[in-house]
């Protein structure tokens, strides 16, 4: 590396950038107050940083002239699993009537739910 390439600074900008959507998930698991929001920045933010770290040493490799399928595979379960297991687990998650936080003004998945003829979670609004 020899640091003049402006491609190797894409790659170190991209690794940088994940680097900062990994601490932002890490405050939002410590700083929201349910497990749906929780999940939400579990799932978000942590995808996006994974994402550009694997995109940023995908880029560092290609310029070094290694093309790394395992690279590329791992990108691609990435971006494909972890919001469909986020999601899965607040969908359980409320079907096991876990409570919302207090300050939840709307739940777009009760209506939904009382379709099903599944029992939901009442909201109180303040």
């Amino acid at each position: 590396m020899s640091g003049n390439n402006p491609i190797e600074f894409i790659a170190v900008l991209l690794i940088f950038c994940g680097a900062i959507f990994c601490f932002l998930s890490s405050l939002g698991l410590i700083r929201l107050p349910d497990v749906y929001t929780r999940s939400h920045a579990a799932s978000k933010s942590s995808t996006m940083g994974v994402l550009f770290t694997l995109i940023g040493t995908f880029v560092f490799f290609i310029i070094e002239g290694n093309f790394s399928i395992r690279l590329f595979l791992g990108i691609f379960f990435v971006f494909l699993t972890s919001p469909v297991a986020s999601h899965v687990v607040v969908r359980s998650a409320y079907r096991s009537k876990v409570k919302l936080a207090d300050v939840t003004v709307q739940d777009d998945l009760k209506e939904e739910m009382e379709k099903e003829g599944i029992e939901t979670i009442d909201i109180q609004h303040k």
